[in-house]
């Protein structure tokens, strides 16, 4: 993998910090150049997708986790764009419906795993239930989860098995051919401002704002606490966290799209060979077509 992968990746293996992440980082890359570097990578992954597609052995798990105004969105929408629809499933979580709720925090999201084959895009996880529920531990009442539960006098514990149950969902996933990629795409708390502003400001992006979002922004410290925290218990070697700088949105397509043409790669993918037989199929079907 290229410097963009290493220098983004979190493995787990030791602890980290927010810190160390410029959320403005752009490296050597200049804007004046992002569309063409873009093009060049999706034209790339275009490629790498029917390979994946033909090859039928894996499937690629896409992760998108952020907090509000930090691009999801956008990052999708660009990244993705020049891929074959029909290899590309995107899945956005919103809050649990009432059927959702009565089974486990993971059901719904194994439902919207991608077949082998094809790319599954999630805008918004399974880590919504260590993220959200965590800053409001008062939504975990609507699980219903056993009595033993008991929200006051919950303590670590609890959220030491809910990491356990993603980190055993996710290496399940990946020694059965899901291959998950996790981006948490980080933006600083002033771009955040400045973005829910030009949300304000601009008629055709008032339908993104919500008020909401900024009553969440009070909880922006609690928030990275847990951010911090999830993504230190399930940074994993085969399922690491990349922490993509999110001020620049130019760089941080170039990032995202990067990475997961690194992944597709290191796949070594080919396309399926016919066996003799199916050849020579082929061969005296060429010939009468030839032949008209």
């Amino acid at each position: 993998m290229n410097h963009i992968s290493d220098r983004f990746k979190v493995t787990g293996d030791k602890d980290f910090s927010f810190e160390d992440f410029d959320p403005a980082y752009t490296g050597d890359y200049k804007k004046n150049d992002a569309d063409k570097v873009l093009a060049e990578l999706i034209s790339r992954t275009a490629d790498a997708e029917t390979e994946l597609y033909a090859s039928n052995r894996y499937a690629l798990l896409i992760i998108f986790q952020a907090m509000d105004a930090a691009g999801k969105d956008s990052a999708i929408k660009h990244t993705m764009s020049g891929l074959n629809p029909q290899g590309c499933q995107v899945y956005s979580f919103k809050q649990p419906s009432t059927g959702e709720l009565d089974h486990d925090f993971l059901w719904r999201h194994y439902k919207a795993l991608p077949e082998r084959g094809k790319i599954g895009i999630h805008n918004r996880s399974h880590y919504e239930n260590v993220l959200v529920t965590k800053v409001h531990p008062e939504l975990l009442e609507h699980e219903d989860l056993p009595e033993s539960v008991n929200l006051k006098k919950m303590g670590k514990d609890f959220w030491k098995q809910r990491y356990k149950s993603i980190r055993d969902f996710e290496e399940h996933l990946h020694y059965n051919g899901t291959v998950i990629i996790k981006f948490f795409l980080h933006v600083s708390k002033d771009e955040q401002k400045k973005r829910f502003l030009e949300r304000i400001d601009d008629q055709t992006k008032n339908w993104k704002f919500s008020a909401s979002d900024v009553e969440e922004r009070k909880y922006w410290d609690d928030y990275m606490e847990a951010y911090k925290q999830c993504i230190q218990e399930t940074a994993t070697t085969e399922n690491p966290w990349y922490i993509i700088p999110a001020d620049k949105k130019w760089f941080t397509r170039i990032a995202l799209s990067t990475i997961i043409l690194d992944h597709l790669r290191g796949l070594r993918l080919k396309y399926p060979k016919l066996p003799p037989d199916e050849k020579q199929k082929l061969k005296e079907i060429k010939e009468k077509l030839q032949n008209e």
